[in-house]
């Protein structure tokens, strides 16, 4: 039995907690007899939360990722904020940090970034076991103000992204209400492909253009936030006893998304049944319209630095 430093039941056995889910199951099906309203709010909730990484974005998706990629696209992986500790926009110090006062998970960088290296690390050795073509970006240095460095995650992943790869970056989001919740931020320079639709599937999805346009989906790099870094994602992650499962659970449903999204496309040429009832968006708008997305934004020459989420 583990003790959870961050969750009041920590120190419950994994059956006793299923009882107590099931329990409180049972409650909310109760209370939804005597104020259906309520009932049905929390119902929502729950079928947008996952019970290891927590809330998805409830942002509305206004994309839909069709563009197929070959099958041995080569996928680079990346670790937010790998390259812009110490400046600003060095990711999330976690809520065990910035709310109950625990020491960081290592000296020198955000809890965020601790993170992200080991989903990315893990993502790239499993992704390699089945078979994908797949390997991991660290740039060498741990603080690079310029972002246009050749060094940069944005700058290895523009030029992965223009030879023809996938460039994905591993987050995870702020804590509280800074927070919005696990989902993919598509690339902006291209079309958006099936590995972005995947991706979506499996975590959820943020609008195109979210905040403008993010440095790193401007060059052509997707970004995928895990789940807000607090509560059970938080506490399964810095529990030694259960932070190997959780890295593999995670690492699995990347991977797992990855594989679907570059599956040939069905024989019979209809859309595979997670795009249904979306609309796709055009690779060329029509003449005198307004495009749908900003497939010509091209790099951004003068940005304050690398670390903008």
């Amino acid at each position: 039995m583990v003790r959870d430093p961050l969750a009041g039941d920590g120190f419950a056995p994994c059956h006793r907690r299923l009882q107590l889910q099931g329990a409180l199951l049972l409650a909310l099906a109760a209370g939804a007899l005597a104020a259906p309203a309520a009932a049905s709010a929390q119902a929502q909730l729950l079928a947008t939360a996952d019970p290891l990484t927590g809330v998805r974005s409830p942002l509305a998706k206004n994309w839909v990722g069709l563009r197929p990629l070959p099958p041995q696209t080569e996928i680079l992986v990346l670790a937010g904020h790998a390259d812009a500790q110490g400046i600003a926009g060095s990711g999330t110090a976690g809520a065990a940090v910035g709310r109950a006062g625990y020491a960081p998970m290592q000296p020198g960088i955000s809890d965020e970034l601790f993170w992200n290296l080991a989903v990315a690390r893990e993502v790239v050795a499993r992704g390699q076991q089945r078979g994908l073509a797949i390997r991991f970006y660290e740039p060498p240095l741990r603080s690079i103000a310029n972002p246009n460095d050749p060094r940069t995650n944005w700058s290895v992943g523009q030029r992965h992204f223009e030879a023809g790869g996938y460039a994905l970056e591993i987050h995870f989001d702020a804590y509280g209400p800074d927070g919005v919740g696990s989902g993919v931020i598509p690339a902006l320079r291209a079309p958006f492909s099936r590995l972005d639709e995947s991706l979506a599937e499996a975590f959820g999805a943020y609008p195109m253009g979210f905040r403008g346009g993010l440095g790193g989906p401007r060059r052509g790099l997707s970004l995928l936030e895990i789940g807000k870094l607090e509560g059970s994602l938080e506490a399964s992650l810095r529990d030694p006893g259960r932070r190997e499962q959780a890295l593999a659970v995670i690492a699995d449903r990347v991977v797992l998304a990855l594989q679907r999204g570059l599956a040939p496309q069905p024989a019979d040429g209809l859309a595979p049944a997670w795009t249904t009832g979306a609309l796709n968006q055009s690779d060329q708008p029509a003449a005198g319209a307004q495009p749908t997305a900003p497939w010509g934004w091209q790099r951004a020459t003068s940005e304050a630095s690398s670390s903008q989420f």
